[in-house]
């Protein structure tokens, strides 16, 4: 299991509590440190059956600076989306966590994160 943190983020610090508490094994990635590829975002976005434009804060300054807003969100402006998420991490929603081989959540909520467990 790996979960992208920030560890600012209060959410990512109560996902990781919950993952203690249920003796999960994990590996931390701050994600603001090392942001993924293009290719990695993809690979998560067809886990979490979503697109970047679901996984972006676009209430975040760099999404105003870039115009968001404004995007659309169709199949011909995902590369750029990507392009976006990758180049631009405090973007991304977070936390995300991947199970090995398994799915990939949001975890947001206690509620995401504890449908790892069941």
């Amino acid at each position: 299991m790996e979960i992208w943190i920030n560890p600012e983020c209060s959410k990512c610090r109560s996902a990781l509590s919950l993952l203690d508490a249920h003796g999960a094994e994990y590996t931390v990635r701050r994600y603001l440190d090392e942001p993924p590829t293009v290719g990695e975002l993809q690979e998560i976005l067809t886990r979490l059956a979503l697109e970047p434009w679901d996984i972006t804060r676009v209430g975040e300054p760099a999404a105003a600076e870039l115009g968001l807003e404004t995007w659309p969100r169709d199949a011909d402006t995902r590369s750029r989306w990507l392009q976006a998420l990758a180049t631009h991490p405090t973007l991304i929603q977070r936390p995300i966590i991947t199970v090995d081989d398994g799915p990939a959540i949001i975890g947001r909520s206690e509620d995401a994160i504890r449908s790892l467990f069941l």
